[in-house]
């Protein structure tokens, strides 16, 4: 237990974002004196510069395509202009209301908050300026940044996300490096904004981590939308003026706007807190860990960005829980990564949880895997909606579901039930058996189950 100085714990935690507040909390619940070291706020990224903002932007766009498109609903609305004053400050207005809520939350639960750069001296001791903390346990949770590629300097015209965010213009024009979630998601924002968007990603697919039909479907709906994309041809190069960005890629093409968003993902925040030093295996940066995120260094652990795997604010709750209940002796189940429920929360949504036929295929084997499309078009909450897309299920053979990939607005909510049927193994049958609300999107996972049970309701055979 603590003690005099105030300075030995149970446990310390370095970073106080996703990760590492869910394990002080958790810690702190199960009766632990825990510390938690964060050299800026509780919340970390997502909180202040990752989900919840794009999320509120994306709240904002979804009015605006609303209030574009009112006439089609035979609501006859125009839009008059955005205001991105007005959308920032909802935006902050959202965030403070939830960092105040989880400020009161740490409070409450006795935790010890150190403001200050942290940095392992020790394989029980975390130095902030002059103190040391010591901890029995010691938890890593320092987070992600937004990367860059080699020799792509940031600044001026060429942003990250963090600048994205608090961008106080709409930009005319806007190249985006990178089409994976996060530079989906500002596409489809500045896009309902009203800006020329062209994407720029290097593999094959927008959204390459999804399953491929996902993926295809997603192309066709954001060309649909006025959204350009060039995909397969490696970025080469920027150049910039007071007028703007010039883009080259490898193969010669080159691209003109007025911002460059680099949104290649993020890279894992080890350098210079003492990792190495304390004999910790970085692979890349990222802290390698066994399957119970011990580190193999004393009574080190890792949670969250910084591990290898899906940088997701979940999963890094997930570890966090998992970690501060392996610490107090409960021996909790491991985490199943490919269980992690993902969501890209553009315009339309796509989500997912579970393998993606390709990888099905791998793990079963070619012929041991069944899938299964159900069309929105046959849901009558997606047709009121006016939504397109479909659910597309996984099976191995004769066995549980699998995967289970969405795409159209709002299935993002729907990936609630995706996440029970995967994680739980249902069979088809299972979920056919339950009864779905009715006119809800919620219908579909339902209809898509009976459809693979072998007895469609509102499907063709």
């Amino acid at each position: 237990m603590a003690d005099t100085n105030g300075t030995a714990f149970d446990i310390v935690v370095l970073g106080a974002g996703s990760g590492g507040y869910a394990a002080a909390l958790r810690a702190a619940q199960l009766g632990k004196n825990v510390a938690l070291i964060e050299a800026d706020k509780v919340g970390g990224t997502c909180l202040h510069n990752g989900c919840i903002p794009t999320k509120a932007l994306l709240h904002a766009a979804e009015l605006a395509d609303n209030a574009r498109e009112g006439a089609h609903f035979g609501v006859h609305s125009t839009l008059d202009r955005i205001d991105m004053g007005g959308v920032n400050q909802y935006k902050d207005t959202v965030i403070g209301g939830l960092y105040k809520g989880l400020q009161g939350l740490i409070k409450s639960r006795k935790i010890t908050v150190i403001e200050g750069h942290g940095k392992l001296v020790g394989q029980n001791a975390v130095q902030v300026g002059d103190t040391t903390y010591t901890g029995e346990h010691v938890i890593l949770a320092t987070g992600s940044y937004a990367r860059s590629l080699p020799g792509l300097e940031i600044g001026g015209r060429v942003i990250t996300s963090d600048q994205a965010l608090t961008l106080d213009f709409v930009p005319k024009s806007a190249i985006i490096l990178g089409g994976g979630v996060i530079g989906s998601e500002f596409a489809s924002v500045w896009k309902s904004f009203g800006a020329d968007v062209t994407i720029i990603e290097a593999l094959p697919h927008l959204v390459p981590n999804e399953d491929v039909a996902l993926s295809k479907a997603f192309e066709r709906a954001f060309r649909k939308r006025g959204i350009a994309f060039n995909l397969g041809v490696r970025f080469q190069g920027v150049t910039q003026n007071d007028n703007g960005v010039h883009v080259t890629l490898e193969d010669g093409k080159s691209f003109d706007a007025d911002l460059l968003l680099v949104a290649v993902g993020r890279g894992p925040r080890t350098s210079g807190v003492g990792y190495e030093e304390q004999g910790i295996t970085l692979d890349r940066g990222f802290v390698i860990t066994d399957e119970k995120l011990h580190t193999g260094v004393g009574n080190i652990w890792a949670v969250g960005d910084i591990v290898p795997g899906l940088q997701l604010a979940h999963r890094g709750f997930a570890q966090g829980i998992f970690v501060a209940e392996q610490i107090a002796g409960l021996n909790p189940q491991p985490i199943v990564e490919s269980g992690i429920p993902r969501v890209t929360y553009s315009h339309p949504e796509v989500a997912s949880v579970g393998l993606t036929e390709a990888a099905a295929k791998e793990v079963h084997g070619e012929d041991a895997v069944e899938i299964l499309e159900y069309n929105l078009a046959g849901n009558g909450k997606s047709k009121i909606l006016d939504t397109q897309g479909f659910i597309k299920l996984v099976r191995r053979k004769d066995g549980p579901v699998v995967g289970v990939h969405m795409i159209g607005d709002r299935v993002g909510e729907l990936i609630g039930e995706g996440q029970l049927i995967v994680n739980w193994e249902a069979y088809p049958e299972d979920v056919a058996s339950l009864i779905h609300a009715h006119p809800t999107q919620n219908e579909a996972l339902g209809e898509a189950h009976l459809a693979l049970a072998g007895k469609p309701l509102h499907a063709h055979n």
